[in-house]
């Protein structure tokens, strides 16, 4: 399957976006790209420094060829522009005049400074939708506090639940707070562009980066005000009721991950699994004379007993899953209705045959490199229209003749003026 360059119409096709995000925040435009929407990436003359992150095409560090940009801006058009100009400034302003929404991840308070925050860009058209992006929000006491996406990650609480108790808390290696937020930022946006449907209203939407993380964290919020006590990074264990868990065990290529979970569902699950490691001779006696088909993880984990219970479990796994790869743990679970999941690595998640199934990849033609790269590009599909990736990401000032003479109707000597002034 591929993808070009105006092929297909999307959900949002009616739509314009003007994304001036930087670095994980882009995938918000990304999304609504991949939807159909016009979306057109605002960057510095010269180019946005996330062109700088890597990895590189053929790891040669250029600002044409980071693969972080080429996977958070296609689907996008691209133009040079320096808002802290003049001329700039007035570009932005006409841009916005025809925009539905605008994505933003400056300071709280920047676009203000240059006259092109919510309110000035809401005189020039009512219906706006601006989106901005921020470590802590646009109010609140942390909010004019300045955050790598370490911070956000620690400050979000993801932190503080991973990596062993008793060595430093662990963050995820991509920019998952700015990968949230700018995922949230596109849901978000969409929220409020039906709002405007029906108000005929646009808003400014403020989007914190550690709510974002915080939102992710799933039972972790619940337990002060559920079980009384706060969850705490046990490293390779999880807490349930008295006991820990292991959830994550090793096979001969790689690892899955399997847990014990209560109700009829959890329970059909533990007697499959039992009757598996039976049946290849693998299951110690306690666990061939127990009976499976009325055991309650919940009684087991709310035990004070129950921690050896689970740690006998745990040994008996540990010896059995190492025996099988992770391919033919997952398709042996899928037979026999076990509650497994492969951990799966980019290079598994690449010839994953669900997936493959699904047509969610793609060949995106890069002419600029003379040939395609592939893309996981389909991300979704609908009945309505298509979803996913429509061209590659645009190489720096791409579309600035598209979008300053064709659109905005400005001569070519105007536009040389303004690229010798510095301003595109």
């Amino acid at each position: 399957m591929s993808a070009t360059p105006g092929s297909r119409q999307g959900l949002l096709s009616p739509y314009r976006v003007l994304d001036l995000t930087e670095g994980g925040c882009m995938v918000g435009g990304k999304v609504l790209g991949d939807l159909g929407a016009d979306v057109i990436k605002v960057e510095p003359p010269g180019g946005s420094p996330s062109r700088n992150i890597g990895p590189f095409y053929h790891d040669i560090p250029h600002p044409e060829k980071s693969l972080f940009w080429f996977a958070y801006c296609g689907s996008k058009r691209g133009i040079t522009l320096d808002i802290t100009k003049a001329d700039g400034r007035a570009l932005l302003a006409r841009l916005a005049e025809t925009a539905d929404i605008v994505l933003e991840s400056f300071a709280p308070g920047y676009l203000e400074g240059l006259g092109l925050g919510y309110q000035a860009l809401s005189q020039i058209n009512r219906a706006l939708v601006l989106t901005s992006i921020t470590p802590f929000g646009q109010e609140g006491p942390y909010a004019h506090y300045q955050a790598t996406d370490i911070v956000s990650m620690a400050m979000g609480g993801s932190m503080y639940i991973c990596g062993e108790p008793d060595r430093p808390p662990l963050r995820i290696g991509l920019p998952q707070a700015e990968l949230h937020g700018g995922a949230e930022a596109a849901a978000a946006s969409m929220i409020a562009l039906w709002h405007r449907l029906v108000s005929g209203e646009g808003q400014h939407v403020d989007v914190s980066m550690q709510l974002c993380i915080a939102g992710t964290l799933m039972n972790a919020n619940a337990f002060p005000h559920l079980h009384r006590e706060t969850l705490v990074r046990r490293g390779e264990r999880m807490k349930a009721g008295f006991a820990t868990v292991r959830p994550i065990f090793p096979t001969s290529d790689g690892y899955i991950s399997f847990m014990p979970v209560a109700g009829y569902v959890g329970t059909a699950s533990m007697k499959a699994m039992v009757e598996w490691m039976v049946e290849e001779g693998m299951a110690p006696d306690w666990m061939r004379e127990k009976d499976w088909a009325s055991w309650d993880i919940l009684q087991v984990a709310l035990s004070p007993e129950g921690q050896k219970e689970m740690d006998a479990q745990e040994e008996a796994f540990l010896a059995f899953f190492p025996t099988h790869t992770t391919e033919e743990v997952y398709q042996e679970a899928l037979r026999r209705r076990i509650l497994i999941a492969p951990c799966s690595s980019v290079a598994h998640i690449a010839h994953n045959p669900q997936l493959e199934a699904r047509g969610y990849f793609a060949e995106v033609e890069h002419d600029e490199l003379g040939r395609s790269l592939r893309y996981p590009a389909y991300w979704g599909k609908s009945s309505e229209g298509p979803v996913g990736i429509r061209h590659r990401a645009p190489s720096v000032g791409e579309h600035n003749e598209e979008v300053y003479i064709k659109e905005l109707g400005l001569t070519a000597a105007e536009l040389a003026r303004l690229k010798g002034a510095g301003v595109i």
